[in-house]
């Protein structure tokens, strides 16, 4: 434990009134909204008034230096307590919080990235944790700095499980440059939380995960100070009592005020009240970081050599996925692979061989996989690579979701998609996972039909802004592209084509080489048809497709009876 050195008199007291001037700027931002959780924000004054004032380092005016302490607020209904703060650091103007939700302030109801101070998106709550993982792991294991990372969460999303698979990734990776601070205000949206106040048994849970787990009053400045001086060999999480409310006349620590601003006659009362409680206007300053965060470059990042297959061998595409990603990690020493226990199904274990210092075992927890990858993309530290079952993204959706909101740039490769993997049966096979990450915002949906579009689409993602999915197959598919073959987001490849085609199919992936023998098995009854790989099925290439359907020939008289069911049994293969 480092030695505690308590602030003067004149600092707690400072300290105090910064809380104070916190909670008079959450009231009056969420009255003026007309919405929003001041009851919330108050319990977590004097939290933020030392954490920002007195504990983290980070230069106000430059939010997102790479050397800055990072603070997540996994409550993010809490916000105007956060925007309170960094207009007390001087980076806002007082009179932007009364702008609060309104349609033309970047200050939302949740924090979001377009704000320079938030690093990822919150409020779907249980998932702040998770990213200040990846936040650590890179500072600590990639960056080497000196930067610390805090995470408030409240005592309601501790009833989330990925809050636990969180914790124990933390614990497992001895996170010590971690802080999770509870806010254990007692009380949820529509009922108190299931432990209330018996913050012991907090404290024993955190403890199990192998967490340094501290008990303090949470309206306590000194004890705070106190707490957040105290480091060990692992992550540190403070158990802060609080009232949710505190500082408000007949609302604190009662039921049935979540989300509810203070009426307008009665948030003057109180303010009033809590200006008596104010000594001295004086701001604090916070400690500038140590600059010490290694600078990144991960733009324009290219493979270090063409793709190596021939046309004609078979490969499969989740296997190529790996080696591709091997590849890469030879091109940046920032590229980063995560996986959930699935390497050797993946071929993520590739990569590992070859960089184990950048490989991050997430085991199964595939939603904390998908919130430490956001973390370790944040502020352009990282190219961040996740991969497993595509059908095991599906119980990451909301995380992949907050993720675009984040607009976080990280790269999630599916395998096992489709009913080809056969014998497994349907429960580890892929097939929602297009329509899934299709309707993400701003999405990038990869669909490789061989080895070679599969390092092409590894390396278009390594570079692209937003959410990336490639999906990957298990079985072994012909080779049909050259090594020097131009792939770009967006471009289809027309594979098939003839002066008499009659229909154009398109088919991705396996399906693609279903049609193709399809194709040839038609062709011996004079029946020609067009076969287009889109190769990104989000943006699809939709005039390739129009014009080719354009010049097919009108006449379809022939796709009747026998010859539509053998070309339909031949394409059975549909994802």
């Amino acid at each position: 434990m480092e030695d505690y050195h308590k602030p003067d008199q004149q600092t707690l007291l400072a300290l105090k009134d910064t809380a104070n001037r916190l909670r008079i700027n959450s009231i009056k931002a969420t009255s003026a909204a007309g919405s929003g959780h001041p009851t919330s924000c108050c319990s977590a004054a004097e939290i933020m008034s030392v954490l920002f004032f007195h504990t983290m380092k980070y230069k106000p005016q430059d939010p997102r230096h790479p050397s800055n302490d990072r603070f997540i607020l996994s409550k993010g209904h809490a916000a105007p307590i956060l925007y309170a703060v960094w207009a007390e650091a001087g980076f806002l103007q007082e009179p932007e919080l009364l702008k609060l939700r309104k349609i033309d302030s970047i200050l939302e109801g949740h924090p979001v990235p377009k704000q320079a101070f938030t690093d990822v998106a919150t409020g779907s709550l249980g998932q702040g944790l998770g990213a200040a993982c990846g936040m650590a792991y890179t500072g600590k294991y990639f960056d080497k700095a000196s930067y610390r990372v805090y995470c408030m969460l409240g005592d309601g999303e501790l009833s989330e499980g990925s809050v636990w698979e969180a914790m124990a990734f933390a614990g497992f990776y001895k996170l010590d440059n971690l802080t999770a601070i509870l806010d254990i205000n007692r009380l949820g949206q529509s009922d108190p939380a299931p432990l209330q106040h018996n913050v012991e048994i907090y404290q024993k849970r955190c403890e199990s995960f192998g967490w340094h787990a501290i008990i303090v009053d949470g309206h306590s400045v000194e004890e705070l100070c106190k707490a957040f001086g105290q480091t060990k060999h692992q992550p540190t999480a403070i158990i802060a009592k609080t009232f949710k409310g505190k500082g408000i006349t007949g609302v604190e620590d009662k039921e049935n005020w979540h989300g509810k601003p203070l009426p307008k006659d009665m948030a003057e009362q109180i303010i009033e009240e809590i200006i008596g409680k104010i000594h001295n206007k004086k701001k604090l300053s916070p400690t500038l970081p140590q600059d010490d965060a290694p600078v990144v470059n991960i733009k324009n990042v290219k493979m270090p050599s063409p793709p190596n297959y021939k046309i004609g061998n078979k490969f499969a595409t989740r296997k190529a996925y790996g080696v591709a990603l091997a590849k890469l990690g030879q091109a940046c020493n920032r590229v980063v692979a995560l996986d959930g226990d699935t390497k050797n199904s993946t071929f993520s274990e590739l990569f590992k061989k070859e960089h184990p210092s950048r490989f991050i075992e997430c085991y199964i927890a595939e939603q904390n996989m998908v919130s430490v990858a956001v973390g370790c993309a944040s502020r352009d530290r990282n190219i961040v690579f996740a991969s497993t079952f595509a059908t095991f993204f599906t119980r990451a959706y909301d995380q992949i979701r907050m993720a675009a909101i984040s607009e976080s740039n990280i790269n999630l490769c599916g395998s096992h998609c489709g009913v080809s993997i056969g014998e497994d049966g349907p429960s580890q096979m892929g097939l929602e996972d297009l329509s899934l990450f299709r309707a993400i915002p701003n999405s990038t949906v990869f669909y490789p039909s061989d080895a070679v579009a599969t390092e092409k689409a590894v390396e278009l993602a390594a570079n692209r802004k937003g959410i990336c999915f490639i999906r990957t197959s298990r079985p072994e598919n012909t080779v049909i592209y050259d090594s020097g073959e131009d792939f770009q987001v967006g471009h289809a490849k027309v594979v098939v084509k003839s002066k008499e085609d009659q229909v154009t199919v398109i088919g991705a992936g396996v399906t693609l080489h279903e049609a193709i023998a399809a194709a040839e098995q038609l062709k011996k009854d004079k029946i020609f048809i067009r076969i287009i790989d889109p190769f990104t099925i989000k943006p699809l290439d939709s005039e390739t497709i129009l014009k080719n359907i354009r010049r097919q020939k009108a006449d379809l008289s022939q796709w009747r009876t026998i010859t539509l069911k053998v070309a339909l049994e031949k394409l059975y293969v549909l994802l």
